[in-house]
């Protein structure tokens, strides 16, 4: 089940997406009901948004293996966490604001884990009940900030500018997250490409282990790490994450103004 948060006329829904362009519209939130009614639109007819409205964003560090061995880096023993503000995410087709801050500026393709009902202290084998469902996330860096940051053994505005964490196009609920092929491409040329089976810690791990310390909410996301093959991005740009079963999240970068 395909799960859509758009605009139309100035109202925000949700909507479930029946075919490859008819959306039913909900009865109300998804974390509240998967009731639809009688409403629908074509998908062009709206704006399709950020799956979730102002998440708290999880994002993980140095969770591929392989991501791991091309920054030759130990892979951690425990999940190597940080935090985006809820001002970083944007939707489908918003642009990435490329900050006048910034020198070297990344695109990251991953998938997230879009927290479904209120949840503490969740074993491993029961993790993934509470998940919703997995749409695709960009988690865009400033590396020269970032790598200051990191000296000092700290993590946040590298990672946390306006626009730097676009999420969509969708939630999808029916997914097995250990074997999802994930793609990210710049300007149509392919840059990541590799399956979830490579991450270190699995999403039933991340969920289990935020868990243990955080009350998890509803409309939680968690940004579950890169593959290797991250790199630069340029205003003029597109980036498109692609996952099996959830879609392409497409985005331009823009200068700051």
């Amino acid at each position: 089940m395909k799960i859509a948060r758009f605009e139309i006329g100035g109202r925000i829904a949700h909507g479930i997406l029946e075919d490859e362009d008819r959306l039913r519209v909900l009865a109300g939130s998804p974390f509240e009901t998967l009731e639809v009614t009688e409403e629908e639109y074509a998908l062009g007819e709206v704006r399709l948004l950020a799956p979730v409205a102002a998440p708290r964003v999880f994002g993980v560090g140095l969770n591929y293996v392989s991501h791991a061995k091309e920054s030759g880096q130990k892979p951690p023993e425990i999940p190597m966490l940080f935090m985006k503000p809820t001002t970083a995410v944007i939707g489908p087709g918003e642009p990435i604001v490329y900050p006048r801050e910034g020198q070297n500026v990344h695109f990251e393709g991953e998938l997230a884990a879009v927290i479904g009902r209120t949840v503490r202290r969740v074993r491993e084998a029961e993790a993934l009940d509470c998940v919703l469902g997995y749409t695709c996330a960009d988690d865009v860096s400033e590396r020269v900030i970032q790598h200051r940051e990191m000296g000092m053994g700290c993590l946040l505005i590298g990672k946390a500018f306006d626009s730097f964490c676009p999420l969509g196009p969708v939630i999808e609920t029916g997914l097995d997250p250990t074997d999802l092929d994930l793609e990210a491409r710049v300007n149509g040329e392919v840059r990541q490409s590799i399956n979830t089976s490579d991450l270190l810690f699995s999403v039933a791990k991340l969920v289990s282990y935020l868990s243990v310390a955080i009350t998890l909410l509803p409309g939680d996301v968690i940004i579950t790490g890169t593959p290797h093959g991250v790199g630069p991005i340029t205003p003029g740009d597109e980036v498109e994450i692609e996952i099996s079963g959830i879609g392409v999240l497409r985005n331009g970068v823009i200068a700051e103004t």
